[in-house]
């Protein structure tokens, strides 16, 4: 079957009275509602100076937030690798990969127009996680995010650095996604990008090769800068370890709950994704390799999220899945 958006072919609905013609059938969307020390001497001027600055620290603002136990899911530092390669060079690059990908879906009648129902439907999502991407990463702030759909039966979605998501129809369809299941894969998604799994990765591969050489190639440094051209696509196939996983998978669950979606729906979701994968395992599977205890770590990191979600103002408008092909 061709997956295509625009075709004469597909046959076409009306959605708040916008004729958008498609490829496989949806549903409408529908509107729901130190230890103390004792001195015998007398403080020294080095002593007297650390002791002032301790105070001053104790009364900035938000000091004794910081020193609470944040609510919310427990994750480790990022990666020290991340910091051998500049992040605005990877989003740049991710940039380009993205919009080239883009481009070939679209001479190739795959990608599905804005006005498309499950485009609006997956803006609407980010919309509401991106808020709290700043959390994660400051840099997040000021991403320019895009969100895309792009017409494949692969059971497939990913967030490239900067901000630069795109889904693909067969995890929505094949799947049958809820709103909060697709917040979970969003929200799991987004987070390699604000954790910047990949730029680690590729920092990983510096720090092992120990080539200034590598750093020319990969950003344009000198004549090896041909060397480049591949690497948007290349961050569009990275392989995440498993600690990336757990991470996305802990904080794209604090990310959907603050935003208004059910916890328990990531529990579903990978459920769904385990049956997906007897046989041959979908394209997520292969580039996201899943724990074994992946549930479980999930079961027990929802309390920490509960209260989130239990206070997040939850969406006013729901969305369907795509009727399956």
């Amino acid at each position: 079957m061709r997956w295509t958006f625009g075709t004469p072919r597909a046959p076409a609905l009306e959605s708040r009275g916008i004729a958008v013609t498609c490829g496989p059938a949806f549903r409408h969307a529908v509107p729901l509602t130190q230890p103390r020390s004792d001195f015998h001497a007398a403080p020294t001027r080095r002593q007297l100076l650390k002791t002032a600055a301790a105070g001053a620290a104790l009364a900035l603002p938000g000091f004794a937030a910081l020193a609470q136990p944040r609510e919310g899911v427990q994750v480790g530092p990022r990666s020290h690798f991340e910091s051998l390669v500049p992040a605005a060079e990877i989003e740049a690059q991710a940039a380009r990969g993205y919009h080239d990908m883009l481009a070939q879906a679209q001479r190739e009648h795959r990608l599905a127009p804005p006005e498309h129902v499950q485009v609006r439907r997956l803006v609407m999502i980010s919309q509401r996680l991106r808020p709290f991407a700043g959390m994660w990463n400051e840099r997040a702030v000021g991403w320019e995010w895009e969100v895309n759909l792009i017409g494949s039966p692969q059971v497939n979605a990913f967030c490239m650095p900067g901000g630069k998501i795109a889904f693909y129809w067969g995890i929505l369809s094949k799947l049958q996604l809820s709103d909060d299941e697709v917040a979970m894969v969003m929200g799991h998604e987004m987070t390699h990008a604000l954790r910047e799994h990949g730029r680690a990765q590729i920092g990983k591969q510096v720090a092992t090769q120990g080539t200034i050489a590598l750093l020319a190639g990969l950003f344009g440094w000198g004549s090896t800068g041909r060397q480049v051209a591949g690497m948007g696509s290349q961050l569009l196939s990275l392989k995440y370890s498993r600690d990336d996983e757990t991470e996305a998978d802990l904080i794209g669950l604090e990310l959907a709950a603050r935003a208004g979606y059910q916890p328990q729906a990531a529990l579903s979701l990978w459920r769904k994704m385990a049956a997906a994968s007897r046989g041959a395992p979908p394209a997520f599977l292969s580039d996201h390799p899943s724990n074994p205890d992946r549930l479980n770590v999930i079961a027990a990191n929802i309390p920490r999220v509960q209260g989130l979600y239990d206070r997040a103002p939850k969406p006013d408008l729901r969305f369907g899945p795509p009727l399956p092909a």
